[in-house]
């Protein structure tokens, strides 16, 4: 089971990129340079944006079931509870989307608990195997995760102040942007960029845990395969020899078994 829901977890992380990358092709009218990832809502294909929330869920979802054996510091085990909380934030971000008032607690349990998650687990991971280099580039995407959403804050920051310096008007009800809207010259749009590599990031930490799971598991089955079947054997040829009976006959020695009762070639002494 470990093994089919870290393939899950893969597939469903690269499902939740490909829908990503399918929007920006559906709804080019959102510049991704200052346009965050929740913003397609707004268009014609929300409804693929919401299919990418529940995939990233249940990537989430499906990466702690697999961990969940395998992970037993406590430390670890906090991180995981922190990656089925994300996994909550995600689901909800796919029902309600950026104009409903849930979606900022559904940012907040998402974008912020698999950091925490992902760090959690990582250093767990790191102590349990310091000589890992999986356990190193596990531990690093969980570093610039959390670095990211530091970023995300100073790159929305840095627009909201350099968007009204340079004359833009922000709708006092909270509401984003109208489609169409064009950046005044002088602003500087990054926290587009900024949040879809969050998400990259994210997705990539939630692959290379799940792969290591997978390449573990089947290489233990390999092994336990291995080892397993000359014992089989030697069990199955003992059975053998111990349904075989020896006695003496006029014949000389005859070897009785349950399919057969074979002479051996072996004559008594006169």
């Amino acid at each position: 089971m470990r093994y089919a829901a870290a393939w899950a977890a893969i597939i469903a992380s690269m499902f939740a990129l490909a829908l990503l990358a399918v929007l920006h092709v559906l709804s080019p009218e959102f510049d991704p340079s200052w346009r965050v990832v929740s913003e397609y809502a707004n268009g014609h294909f929300g409804w693929v944006l919401s299919s990418m929330f529940a995939a990233w869920a249940v990537s989430s979802w499906t990466l702690a079931y697999a961990l969940w054996p395998i992970v037993r510091s406590n430390l670890g085990r906090v991180g995981l509870w922190f990656l089925v909380t994300a996994g909550v934030g995600e689901l909800l971000a796919a029902a309600f989307d950026i104009n409903q008032p849930v979606h900022g607690l559904a940012g907040l349990l998402g974008a912020g608990g698999l950091p925490v998650g992902a760090m959690l687990i990582s250093v767990s991971v790191r102590r349990s195997q310091p000589s890992s280099g999986a356990g190193k580039m596990l531990l690093w995407l969980a570093n610039l995760s959390w670095i990211l959403i530091i970023a995300l804050i100073g790159s929305l920051v840095l627009l909201f102040v350099t968007f009204t310096h340079a004359g833009g008007h922000v709708p006092n009800d909270g509401t984003t942007l109208p489609i169409g809207t064009k950046l005044p010259l002088g602003a500087i749009a990054l926290v587009g960029y900024v949040n879809r590599l969050m998400l990259l990031v994210n997705c990539a930490w939630v692959i290379l845990a799940a792969s290591q799971i997978s390449m573990k598991t089947a290489g233990a089955a390999r092994t336990f395969g291995a080892r397993r079947s000359p014992n089989s054997s030697i069990l199955a040829s003992g059975e053998a020899r111990g349904k075989c009976k020896k006695h003496n006959d006029s014949r000389g020695i005859v070897m009785t078994s349950p399919r057969a009762t074979l002479p051996i070639a072996q004559s008594r002494p006169e």
